[in-house]
């Protein structure tokens, strides 16, 4: 590549539900972060790449900030405060509204005590008239100074080639940190367990909130390299849970292990025999070496 590329690193934030996963995904044109309709859904950083003529960006999706209510909380917390001040550019995505809450007004504080660039991206505005967008700008532009602002849709991709020219515009120059086809540094042991957790998500109802993580506990190709064998172990905090998890005769987790296997096989571009089990380990959320256990970093609390 040219010398005169740019590459840099940029990361989402914004309050739960406001559409980072889907933008990742919408931007490298491929399924990397899991989506659901649940807040914090996305609890590691993930790092996805995209490449094109002018350089390469590198996203680093965190978890959201918000007030912690337990370690994996704090962690999580403490992992998208630390990116701000080590990224060069910020993405703070928002929803289509004049009425900024709490949450918002909290992301706000946060960004005044870094030095980043800081991009204002308006989602969902397919879902509002283009009129509307003044006044939802000039709400923003009270609370921050933002360096620019983009309203895009990140489920339909609108205005997204915009947003990319503006990410580059706050990159320095300098030679790509990944090859042209890698589009994440995430181990593909992560990906097929977050997108377990995604289906499990996906297919619950509100009464198993985020309690659930996913233990790959092996994954093997066959001779050959068509049939890739997995057992994976969902682990939730409740006996009750369980019991919801499984379903009626084993129905809800033939559900959840359906879903998946379709996703996982893209992915790998192979067939796939996914074992799914249901484990209950009480408070795991706050027992720092399961947190570790289930693939989060504890060095991230660090530093």
């Amino acid at each position: 590549m040219k010398t005169d590329n740019k590459s840099g690193f940029a990361t989402l934030m914004g309050r739960p539900n406001v559409g980072k996963s889907t933008l990742m995904n919408q931007l490298i044109g491929q399924k990397i972060a899991i989506t659901s309709h649940k807040p914090q859904t996305t609890r590691n950083r993930i790092q996805t790449v995209y490449t094109c003529e002018a350089g390469q960006i590198v996203f680093v999706d965190t978890p959201g900030i918000h007030k912690a209510k337990n370690k994996l909380g704090e962690y999580m917390v403490h992992v998208a405060e630390r990116t701000l001040k080590e990224v060069d550019v910020i993405l703070w995505l928002v929803e289509p509204s004049d009425f900024i809450g709490a949450g918002d007004r909290h992301i706000a504080d946060q960004l005044k005590k870094v030095t980043t660039p800081v991009i204002l991206v308006i989602n969902k505005i397919d879902k509002v008239k283009k009129e509307e967008l003044l006044p939802f700008i000039d709400a923003y532009r009270k609370i921050y100074d933002f360096h620019e602002i983009v309203p895009v849709s990140a489920l339909k991709g609108d205005n997204t080639e915009v947003l990319i020219e503006q990410i580059f515009k706050y990159l320095p120059y300098g030679p790509s940190f990944y090859d042209e086809d890698t589009i994440t540094d995430q181990p593909m042991r992560q990906i097929v367990a977050e997108l377990i957790r995604e289906k499990a998500l996906r297919c619950l109802d509100e009464e198993i909130p985020h309690g659930i993580a996913v233990s790959i506990e092996s994954m093997k190709t066959r001779s050959g390299g068509k049939v890739t064998d997995i057992e994976a172990t969902i682990i939730c905090e409740k006996d009750s849970h369980k019991g919801i998890i499984i379903g009626k005769q084993g129905a809800m987790l033939k559900k959840i292990g359906s879903a998946a296997r379709y996703e996982i096989e893209e992915q790998l571009e192979g067939k796939v025999n996914l074992q799914l089990w249901v484990k209950v380990k009480k408070d795991w959320r706050d027992s720092d070496f399961l947190i570790k256990n289930f693939g989060y970093n504890k060095k991230e609390l660090e530093g």
